[in-house]
């Protein structure tokens, strides 16, 4: 019996764009994460722009880390890149009071509120249309609720849409984990925020496993968690 491999997946060549938009803001939030969407955007036409805003990401260097491997990934592509205001204080008190919130709970709303509102407001600011993020494409995130706080950005400023599109589709997770080896993207071991660094030791600990290392996993290296 001959033995076959499996067929790689797909790169989407065809999103399914809304009408007479080709000009698409994304808000990025790390580059294992983009590195699916913004290869299928590229290869489907859109003027594509990197929008980083995410003031959640705790510690700074933590924050730097991701924030560098997503600008080295979006220059080999030749794709703009606009690096806004870490401002921690902001995000610490519009999540007060939910530190014990769940994951996917009322802070990640509050979260995701807070970064699609600046974001939608550089699109507002610089003409786009529509708008959209490569939060959902994780396995770990609820996409209702990620595209909820999208569309609720959106629809502060006439004009502006949130694109709800499903990345994970048609291959695009395994794209994801594909592409993050091919570059040796840095492997994140927790969402970003601080509440999320403290829970995921304290499940890692329970199991008797050690505490996350900073700057050390990186895709396709051998390193992998």
């Amino acid at each position: 019996m001959t033995e076959t491999t499996p067929p790689k997946p797909e790169t989407r060549m065809h999103l399914p764009v809304p009408a007479g938009v080709d000009r698409v803001l994304l808000h990025s939030c790390c580059a294992p994460c983009s590195g699916e969407v913004m290869e299928a955007m590229v290869a489907s036409g859109l003027n594509l722009t990197i929008f980083f805003y995410n003031p959640n990401i705790h510690p700074r260097e933590e924050y730097d880390l991701r924030k560098s491997e997503n600008i080295r990934f979006a220059e080999k592509m030749g794709i703009p890149f606009i690096d806004n205001d870490y401002d921690t204080s902001n995000w610490f008190a519009r999540v007060k009071g939910m530190e014990w919130e769940p994951e996917k709970g009322k802070r990640c709303t509050e979260c995701f509120d807070m970064r699609f509102e600046r974001t939608a407001l550089y699109a507002h600011e610089h003409g786009f249309k529509l708008f959209t993020s490569c939060l959902g494409i994780s396995r770990w995130k609820d996409m209702n609720q990620i595209n909820d706080c999208g569309k609720r950005a959106a629809s502060r400023y006439e004009g502006l849409s949130y694109w709800d599109y499903n990345w994970r589709k048609k291959g695009g997770s395994e794209r994801m984990i594909e592409i993050s080896k091919r570059e040796n993207f840095y492997q994140q071991e927790y969402c970003g925020c601080v509440y999320s660094w403290r829970d995921t030791n304290r499940e890692r600990m329970a199991k008797g496993h050690p505490k996350i290392e900073l700057g050390v996993r990186y895709y396709g290296t051998g390193t992998e968690a």
